[in-house]
């Protein structure tokens, strides 16, 4: 695949940070805009990057970043005035944390913005990612096929800004976009659901609350990064105008396989004890409540707190369809994780984790 200009919107945060990775490693592209409301982090995963978007004999570096804010036009926005691949990550998306009119302010104007920004620039490809959160919760296998029923906000909000991409599409025969809805998205740079899971491990405080077996859709950044490639590969084979596929591995590993691979990476031990969910869920709203009073961010939350026993069963009937082979098991990708970022897994990552709490992948 040869591109001239890709444009990732979002970019700065974690998965962007990757995707652009990949595509210079493994995509002929000659330049990359990273076009987001804050620079990326100097962080070790972003640091190839950081050394990309420096100028070399004059010339202009291979990645750009672009300050902008998707939820205002984008007409004034530093941003290439043509774009032959534009990839979609920009949302608000942290549960909880957010009022649910935020979802809808950021995520439908976010749509409509950057589709408007890719008729200007002549760009005929999108990819837009998604969420799992439009099926909602359910102990019952789901996939592509079935209906939507989202339970928040924040699905709510994800489910119409693809409707929003999906009328771009349709609006010209010759736009091609590929929608995935990835489910909780982990790896170096995450900061969030699964690495809480890894910090309450390395402290020993993790317990389980009936939820053994409870399945949580899941997918290693690298190997969603892969995804993103093979998509865009398969759409030039098929020729398929529009593309929307679940994106997590198959099947969706359960809360306990995914405990027993971050302990198997390191040297934590297995949790034993099993308490009560409802009696943790009672204990989580005055540790919230008193952190909240005292203006204290704390991971334990009643919301975050129902959300660990319920399950996001979510298959990639379509990915499977198509051939794709992963990369990754659940262990080798806690592994790749550990080596990449071993301070994410030490006493230093610990605090970096506790620092950055503010920031929440899509789950």
């Amino acid at each position: 695949m040869s591109l001239r200009a890709c444009v990732i919107f979002g970019g700065a945060g974690c998965i962007g940070t990757h995707i652009a990775r990949h595509l210079l490693e493994h995509a002929e592209v000659e330049r990359i805009y990273l076009a987001d409301i804050r620079p990326p982090r100097d962080e070790d995963h972003v640091k190839p990057l950081l050394r990309w978007m420096e100028s070399r004999d004059g010339a202009l570096p291979r990645v750009v970043y672009v300050p902008c804010d998707v939820r205002l036009p984008l007409d004034a926005a530093p941003l290439p005035q043509q774009a032959d691949l534009i990839v979609n990550l920009a949302a608000v998306h942290r549960e909880p944390g957010h009022a649910p009119n935020e979802y809808y302010q950021t995520n439908l104007p976010g749509a409509e913005h950057v589709c408007a920004y890719a008729t200007r620039a002549g760009c005929s490809r999108v990819v837009f990612t998604s969420s799992i959160s439009p099926y909602g919760s359910s102990d019952a296998a789901r996939n592509e096929d079935s209906l939507p029923a989202p339970e928040t906000a924040y699905g709510s909000s994800k489910l119409a800004a693809e409707k929003i991409h999906i009328a771009w599409q349709r609006a010209h025969p010759d736009r091609r976009l590929i929608v995935l809805r990835p489910g909780v998205v982990f790896g170096p740079g995450e900061h969030a659901n699964v690495a809480r899971l890894v910090r309450s491990l390395a402290r020993g405080y993790f317990v389980y609350m009936g939820n053994r077996s409870t399945r949580k859709a899941g997918i290693y950044v690298k190997e969603l990064c892969h995804v993103v490639l093979f998509a865009l590969e398969h759409q030039d084979k098929t020729a398929e105008p529009m593309l929307l596929w679940n994106v997590s591995m198959d099947p969706p590993p359960t809360l306990e396989e995914f405990v027993n691979a971050i302990c198997a990476s390191t040297e934590y031990r297995p949790p034993r004890w099993s308490l009560p969910r409802n009696l943790l869920v009672a204990a989580s709203y005055p540790v919230a409540g008193i952190a909240q009073l005292f203006g204290i961010h704390a991971a334990v939350n009643p919301v975050r707190m129902r959300k660990l026993s319920q399950s996001t069963y979510i298959e990639p009937l379509r990915l499977r369809q198509a051939g794709y082979r992963f990369h990754y098991t659940l262990q080798q990708a806690m592994m790749d994780w550990k080596q990449d970022a071993p301070e994410d897994f030490g006493v230093r990552g610990r605090r970096v984790l506790e620092a950055s709490d503010e920031v929440s992948m899509k789950s």
